[in-house]
This record gives C-alpha cells, structure tokens and sequence, in this order.
C-alpha cells in the first residue's frame, strides 16, 4: 500500500539521513521536544508498534500487514496526528524512523525491551533482551520502558525470562524511569504459544510481575481486557494502560469494552496498536478519533 499521509519525499530524506549522517538520526531523537508524562486529566492514549521486531507481521489473516514499512510509518504518522494522541510504543528502528521523520515532538515514547521470544521459534519463552535497555533509553530521553512478561509453567524459558525482567524493573527504578509490564500466563498449544485470557489468569499474572525486581515504586502495568475486569483491577494498585490485541473482532465490542474498563479505578489510558493501525474499513485516523475520545472524553 502506498503512504497517504507523508510525502515521498520524506522517505527519501529518511532514507539519505541513514546512509549518510546517522548520527543526524541520533539527535533527532535526543533533541526532540519533550513533554511531562501525565499532564491533564492524567490519562494517555499510546500507540503501539512493536510487534514486527519479534516476527509478529500479521493483522487478522494477513500474515505480513505490517511487513511493509513505508505503509507502517504512515500509518503511524497519521495516528500521531491525531488529537489526544499522547505517543507510541516501539523498538529502536522504529522510534529512530519516526523521530527522523519529525513526527516525536511533544510526545511519550515508551522502548520495547524484549523481542527475543520470537513468534513461532522453539525458544519463543526465553525472552531475552533485544531492543532498548534502561541506560540507552535514559541517556536518548526515551520516557518510559516497557517489557512482555509470559510465564509459562511448562516451559524453562521463563526461568532466565523473568530473572531478566526483575533485573529490568530494579534498573529502571534506580533510574527513575517508568517501566510498564504486559504479563501473561502462556503455554504451548499445537506447537505455538497462547496467552490464557481467563480472568484468573490474568489476576495471576499480574500477581507474579508485580513483585518483580528491587523496587516497585516505578512499575506500571500493560493488561489485557477480559472479563470481570473489576476483579483483575483490584489485584494491582499500579497505574494499568489497557492493551488492545489483535484486529478482526468487531471494531464496536472492542470500543464498548475499552469504554468500560477505562472507568475502573488504577485505569489510565490505553496502549493499542493492530486494532487502530490496520482497522477493517482501512480508516487509521477514525478508529483512532474514537478510542482518543474514550481515553480523553474531554476531546
């Protein structure tokens, strides 16, 4: 699909920016303008766009929508236009697209950490850091650090996963830099991993990453919307961003759950990427308008 909302020319900047003046790409990032994490009513509404970096291409049966990453960063450019649009979640390549294409001004970025539990691979449970670490992240000004926590009873992969997410969160803490957990309890199903959405699951989860590592004080939570959401908030008193899943379900069920669960005390926003990115009718700055004036209603 070819880009809608940037120019081609801008492509060709950012293409001619990394051949020949990378450390350009570099301070586009740590010179952008920042902005205060909470400001207004204290919600946020994040982007999400971390997926390709663990082998996660596919929205709904289309296995590599997110392949093409011209068509992503469009994407992406447009949701980051939009009002009530507070930032976006991703690896280093993405984050260093987006700030050389100038579109990180004023906005919250959270780097993905781990991506090594690639989709499909037999060592998809030893989640190993690939991406951003706490220092990188501190010295580029990234605003928050965010990490995907799957326990897997089964599986030995957890073992060093969670060793290294403990060590995540006490890095960050000694930082001050806010770290955002999405924890899961996973297991092996047909030869792929599959996350368990039962609530009780999801209460465990949460109970497992929210003791994880030497402090608590600047861990956030990244949960999924499941049912009984009342009982899965009460499990945490963390701030929670609600993540959004895969695209395919019907685009109102998603909203009216997402407007439900935002109510619930401890909820501060969302973090959403496939559902908002890749919506079924192809409209990126409509689904994006209507869950930004659920996380704002103020819009």
């Amino acid at each position: 699909m070819a880009a809608q909302f940037l120019a081609p020319e801008a492509f060709d900047r950012l293409r001619d920016l990394r051949a020949s003046s990378p450390r350009a790409v570099r301070e586009t990032l740590t010179s952008r303008r920042r902005r205060d994490l909470l400001r207004g009513d204290g919600r946020l509404f994040i982007v999400a766009a971390d997926h390709p970096a663990r082998g996660a291409l596919a929205v709904g049966r289309n296995p590599f929508a997110m392949a093409d990453r011209y068509d992503l960063l469009d994407r992406l450019a447009t949701a980051l236009s939009r009002p009530g649009v507070d930032g976006v979640l991703g690896t280093p390549d993405i984050i260093d697209d987006l700030a050389a294409l100038g579109l990180l001004d004023d906005k919250i970025i959270v780097g993905s950490m781990n991506r090594g539990g690639l989709r499909g691979a037999s060592f998809e449970m030893d989640d190993r850091m690939t991406g951003y670490d706490v220092p990188s992240m501190v010295e580029a000004g990234i605003d928050v650090a965010k990490t995907l926590i799957r326990v897997n009873l089964d599986d030995a992969g957890t073992a060093p996963t969670l060793a290294a997410m403990a060590d995540a969160v006490t890095q960050a803490a000694a930082a001050e830099l806010p770290i955002m957990l999405e924890p899961f309890l996973s297991r092996w199903v047909d030869g792929r991993i599959v996350n368990d959405l039962s609530t009780d699951a999801v209460i465990l989860s949460v109970a497992i990453a929210s003791g994880l590592g030497a402090s608590s004080a600047y861990t956030w939570m990244k949960l999924p919307v499941v049912d009984d959401m009342e009982r899965v908030m009460a499990a945490t008193t963390m701030p929670t961003l609600l993540l959004g899943g895969d695209s395919g379900v019907d685009p109102d069920e998603t909203f009216a759950a997402w407007e439900d669960a935002l109510s619930l005390p401890g909820v501060r926003g969302l973090t959403v990427g496939r559902t908002l990115l890749y919506p079924p009718d192809g409209n990126v700055a409509a689904a994006v308008d209507i869950a930004a004036g659920l996380v704002h209603p103020s819009l």
